[in-house]
């Protein structure tokens, strides 16, 4: 076999390689769901996707007798760094053949660069943060994943764990069914708080988009930015992913929770596209376009991505009433079951929420870090 060599991506050429090779380590894998190309090409766009304005990365792939056998991302968040007063780098966007030397010549590259920008430690996989493709599947691949959820093959972990990298957290996703989700004492015990707190809960208003944005995004700061690895989204990254959720949501399934007048929490679920789209085996956008308004109805399961109340609620009850109410509306649009995820395994609020809605964790993810 011939030397591995690692090099920068550094032309159109070498992007289309870094994306493409994504497809090669998954080619007779059924769970997995090939992502949209022009998705991938937002993701490193370092010109105009608005995270790496505070941000610096450098993408890379492996060679080997002129042929791509793997990639990888190295990533310095300085907001995260700020906002959680750390010295740390991310790697992400790793994809790699089935073979250990490939994984520690990627590791190496990725680790060089980042130890000469002064980092501490390599934490990862972030693709490329926390509010994008994050932590790696070590439990659930008989399963496809939910949309906007990752998938990789289970030797990624060894992969990993043999280079040096340790757990830093558990990410978890839950498994809800129609069947299972209610009972008595849940539904009692919602009304309770309801009456209590004078609650209203209404539907994202679509006539007023970019205002419930700005709305939502001060909520999601607020009441988020302080569990482990959360990082506020400036407003522009907010209505960037805004903009991409706008032709897909259902306003039905966003929800604002008002107590007394006062937004004090929120939920957004969404349709998984995923049962449709693992069928768009080439990632092109007009074929998956075309599935995802002819098979619409052919979508049974919802993802839970954010269930959650502001700090000063959080012993209120608040979100019990929200975790209810969204059982109730995906129910009631059709859908059979879903996925809430992801969910720190520290999060206590959110765990026992999903308990409450008899979850069942089905999935686990898993975050690393290297110290440099």
């Amino acid at each position: 076999m011939g030397t591995i060599i690692v090099r920068p991506v550094q032309s159109k050429a070498d992007t289309k390689k870094f994306i493409k090779f994504q497809w090669v380590p998954y080619k007779r894998n059924p769970y997995w769901v090939p992502p949209l190309l022009v998705d991938r090409r937002k993701l490193i766009d370092r010109k105009h996707n608005p995270f790496y304005k505070h941000a610096v990365a450098e993408f890379f792939l492996a060679e080997r007798d002129g042929k791509v056998v793997g990639r990888i991302g190295a990533i310095i968040n300085d907001n995260h760094n700020k906002e959680h007063n750390e010295n740390v780098g991310f790697f992400g966007f790793f994809e790699c053949i089935q073979e250990q030397e490939v994984a520690n010549a990627l590791f190496d590259e990725a680790k060089a660069w980042l130890k000469a920008r002064g980092v501490t430690a390599m934490r990862g996989p972030a693709s490329p943060s926390v509010n994008d493709d994050y932590g790696l599947l070590i439990e659930g691949f008989n399963h496809p994943p939910s949309v906007m959820m990752t998938y990789n093959p289970p030797y990624y972990q060894i992969f990993i764990e043999k280079y040096g990298f340790t757990k830093a957290m558990d990410l978890y996703a839950y498994y809800i069914h129609k069947d299972k989700v209610f009972n008595d004492k849940f539904r009692r015990v919602a009304d309770v708080i309801n009456r209590r707190e004078s609650l209203k809960i209404r539907s994202l208003d679509m006539s007023r988009f970019d205002e419930e944005v700005k709305l939502i995004r001060d909520l999601y700061d607020r009441g988020w930015s302080r569990n482990w690895g959360e990082v506020p989204m400036t407003l522009e990254e907010f209505e960037h992913v805004a903009k991409d959720l706008k032709a897909v949501v259902n306003p039905e399934l966003v929800i604002v929770v008002e107590s007394k007048g006062k937004p004090v929490g929120f939920g957004m679920t969404v349709p998984d596209l995923n049962q449709v789209l693992i069928k768009n085996r080439h990632g092109w956008l007009i074929p998956a376009a075309l599935r995802l308004i002819l098979c619409k109805k052919q979508i049974t399961r919802v993802r839970i991505i954010i269930l959650g109340v502001l700090p000063e609620y959080a012993s209120s009850g608040v979100g019990v009433v929200l975790f209810y109410e969204t059982g109730r509306r995906s129910v009631e649009q059709g859908y059979d079951d879903g996925e809430a995820s992801w969910v720190n395994e520290n999060n206590l609020m959110m765990n026992r929420g999903a308990e409450l809605m008899q979850g069942v964790i089905d999935k686990r993810y898993r975050i690393y870090e290297l110290p440099l």
